[in-house]
């Protein structure tokens, strides 16, 4: 268990650096010993405060692969889960895997149109991540509702990011579910974090969460260097280029985001409003909706699509 002391000091800032010793024996980047070391503080853990990590955080894979990570890192790590075994090793005992949500999963009745079997709907903090609308979703295509004449295409995923903290939600899915969320969130890079409840406690399990690709790593590995399967999933929509700092939210799926958010709670409003970033990584939603997003919360979403996308 990790001490008073120790989780006070370190506010869950990271996770144990390659090679150091934590807990008494040396932390080496798999599952086992992500698990290990944070099987969570003793009941007597004092409230911490909201204000969130001090450093930004780095990423292993779970698998041993010679693979660039985009992301400034300077200290602790993150495992990224890349096989249906790496999500499995994550589930409990009775076979559930925890599942962190963000954007449109801020809604319950979102998330359990995806997962109806969903249990346990939870808020939480996560620290060290943002939220950025900056990847192309094929699923807006077939939906209707890209404007790729305006670049209002993209979706949102997290990457981390120094000194910023997100309101979350947490849920169980079955494991049996796994196959077909790495299937549907094929784009996204699968993390293992540990949330926090609103007291500052971390939760016992890790849960996944969706976060930032790269193109290099997408096409290599998701598609294994495939140029058919890349057309599949994009090409066929002029897409050639997922990850981009260039493209604006979709207005029916910001929409959705953002009533989530609000419908969810206060704290998770301001926190949706003022912690996701547009691509450019400058512009917050706030100041979006307040400029050139104006009006977007007043259009209402197709109409066979407004109980999908009605936050």
């Amino acid at each position: 268990m990790l001490s008073n002391s120790l989780f006070d000091s370190l506010l869950i800032s990271s996770i144990p650096a390659v090679g150091s010793r934590f807990n008494g024996y040396p932390f080496r980047p798999n599952l086992t010993s992500l698990l290990r070391s944070f099987a969570g503080p003793s009941s007597a853990h004092r409230r911490v405060r909201l204000p969130p990590l001090s450093k930004p955080l780095s990423i292993h894979r779970a698998e041993a692969m010679d693979t660039e990570i985009p992301f400034d890192s300077s200290t602790g790590n993150l495992t990224e889960l890349n096989t249906e075994a790496d999500f499995h090793s994550l589930c409990s005992p009775d076979g559930f895997l925890s599942i962190c949500g963000f954007g449109s999963l801020l809604s319950e009745k979102s998330a359990r149109s995806t997962f109806p079997e969903l249990r346990d709907f939870r808020v939480g903090v996560l620290r060290g991540f943002r939220r950025v609308f900056a990847h192309v979703a094929p699923i807006f295509y077939d939906r209707g509702i890209a404007r790729p004449d305006t670049g209002e295409v993209s979706s949102l995923s997290v990457e981390p990011c120094e000194g910023e903290w997100l309101v979350v939600t947490v849920f169980e899915i079955k494991k049996e579910e796994v196959s077909a969320f790495m299937e549907r969130e094929h784009e996204f890079r699968f993390l293992a974090v540990f949330p926090e409840d609103l007291e500052g406690k971390p939760f016992t399990r890790p849960a996944v969460i969706c976060a930032r690709y790269s193109d290099d790593e997408y096409f290599r590995i998701r598609c294994k260097g495939s140029k058919e399967i890349f057309f599949q999933r994009y090409g066929r929509y002029n897409i050639d280029k997922i990850w981009r700092d260039d493209i604006l939210p979709c207005r029916v799926y910001l929409r959705h985001c953002v009533l989530a958010a609000k419908n969810l709670s206060e704290n998770a409003y301001d926190n949706f409003l003022d912690h996701t970033f547009i691509s450019n990584r400058k512009t917050t939603i706030r100041e979006y909706l307040a400029s050139r997003g104006s009006g977007i919360m007043e259009e209402e979403p197709p109409e066979e699509l407004k109980s999908r996308y009605g936050g």
